[in-house]
């Protein structure tokens, strides 16, 4: 055994802890409930690291186990890979490939055109993927545009599907999960109301992506959790003219195939997979960039709250305990928040982060609320319009 292994033994720290030192820890990426995600640097390169906090999962240690276990079965070209895992004597560390592309709504605002045809091609990357989750009786329950990442900055990088926190490995083909998941808006309705679910969740969520991404704004637009059940129960999926008129009609019964309200009449992944919309002929060379632009406009307000959500929970979880290089510091920060706020370079005391993060971020969040007042009137006739056809 090595002198840094004796020192993590006399220190309590588990054997797998030695693996710690491979790596240098960057900025955070995100936060989620039970930890946050780091961009690291190790000798194979540039990786994202998940560091899970055991206290905050105390008797629920399996969830940590099913993921390992998950994440070093799935091998596919459009999911991310597992690269290594180990624990800390407080923290868990699960290690993946770091996808660098960016999110799927922000890199196609950087394109200078993006049509139907594009769309269908998207889509059936992501479609490939599921399929091959749902084949392996792997139900990834949090699809949403955040959850689909390009590789690399490169045009041509495939798409990969991400965070698979969630996810649930199936005893059976038909078994069914009864714990809520997923997220607001792309949720399935069986899962919102509580019942029994499966591979089909996954389906409705690709609805929602796909809908989205062909029009700009959701099919599903009540902002309470009973008016949005309500709304998806009903089964009417509302394709406004205006916004759908350049759309093939292949493209709406694609959609309309997976928005089923019933689990047991949603296509199949494999179903899906054979839609003659997602061989690209039928598509049109409609480009959908301003509606996808508009969208991501919008989408600035929520980011930003997103934001001042990110540094409160980075104070709250107190990554401190074992490691100095785990607590949060200016790396924590969001770089857009930093840039908004024009604040000097310096690296502000551990004990004013919370100050720092929230003053930046504040003004972020002001920001956006100019840039969505200069909005206004527009997405206020929008909403008209779109109200007036849904009668």
């Amino acid at each position: 055994m090595s002198l840094s292994g004796m020192l993590n033994r006399l220190h309590g720290q588990p054997e797998s802890y030695d693996k710690k030192s491979r790596y240098r820890f960057g900025k955070t990426l995100g936060a989620g409930t039970y930890g946050i995600v780091r961009e690291a640097e190790c000798p194979e390169g540039r990786v994202a690291v998940k560091i899970i906090l055991k206290k905050n999962i105390r008797g629920n240690e399996q969830m940590v186990y099913d993921e390992l276990e998950m994440l070093q079965r799935l091998k596919h070209p459009h999911i991310v890979s597992f690269h290594d895992w180990f624990e800390s004597k407080d923290k868990y560390y699960i290690v993946t490939q770091l996808a660098t592309g960016g999110e799927l709504f922000d890199r196609i605002c950087e394109k200078g055109r993006f049509t139907e045809k594009d769309a269908a091609e998207t889509i059936r990357q992501v479609l490939d993927a599921v399929n091959y989750l749902h084949q392996n009786n792997v139900v990834h329950r949090d699809l949403k545009p955040e959850n689909l990442l390009y590789l690399t900055r490169d045009e041509n990088s495939s798409l990969v599907l991400a965070d698979f926190g969630i996810a649930k490995m199936l005893d059976s083909p038909g078994e069914q999960l009864t714990t809520m998941a997923g997220s607001f808006g792309y949720a399935a309705p069986e899962v919102m109301m509580k019942k029994g679910h499966g591979k089909p969740v996954d389906m409705w969520s690709l609805g929602v992506i796909t809908y989205t991404l062909l029009c700009g704004y959701s099919p599903f637009r009540s902002e309470s959790l009973a008016d949005l059940i309500e709304e998806c129960k009903s089964g009417r999926v509302i394709f406004h003219e205006r916004y759908w008129k350049d759309v093939s009609k292949d493209a709406k019964d694609f959609i309309n195939s997976l928005l089923q309200p019933d689990p047991s009449k949603r296509s199949t992944s494999e179903e899906a997979l054979a839609h003659t919309w997602l061989k690209g002929e039928t598509a049109s060379d409609h480009n959908l960039l301003p509606e996808i632009r508009a969208y991501v406009a919008k989408a600035r307000l929520r980011r930003g709250i997103e934001l001042v959500k990110l540094a409160n929970r980075i104070e709250a979880l107190k990554m401190q305990e074992d490691e100095a290089e785990d607590m949060p510091g200016e790396a924590d920060v969001p770089a857009n928040a930093k840039e908004a706020a024009e604040e000097p370079q310096a690296a502000p005391h551990k004990r004013s982060l919370s100050n720092f993060a929230k003053g930046a971020i504040f003004r972020e969040v002001v920001l956006a609320k100019v840039r969505e007042i200069k909005e206004k009137e527009a997405q206020e006739k929008f909403e008209e319009e779109a109200k007036g056809k849904g009668q």
